[in-house]
């Protein structure tokens, strides 16, 4: 039985959730920073932690700077 790296705990079929290469428990599948549970498809993985794209790992690890580099990041 594969264990849930978040509670490490083991995963049974009917409540395996496939994300990051790993089986987790559907409520064990949370971002890191904001702790929403995530559905397959709509997170973001960064150094192996699962984080949900908006507004936490855009905001952590997104562009940085005033209009984000855009037509606006120009300064005279």
């Amino acid at each position: 039985m594969p264990k849930c790296p978040n509670c490490n705990k083991e995963v049974y079929f009917a409540e395996k959730v496939s994300s990051m290469g790993k089986d987790w428990h559907r409520p064990c599948l949370k971002c890191a920073k904001c702790q929403k549970i995530l559905t397959i498809g709509s997170h973001s993985e960064h150094e192996g932690k699962p984080y949900c794209n908006h507004p936490c790992y855009s905001s952590k690890f997104g562009a940085k700077g005033f209009g984000r580099g855009g037509t606006e990041s120009y300064k005279y």
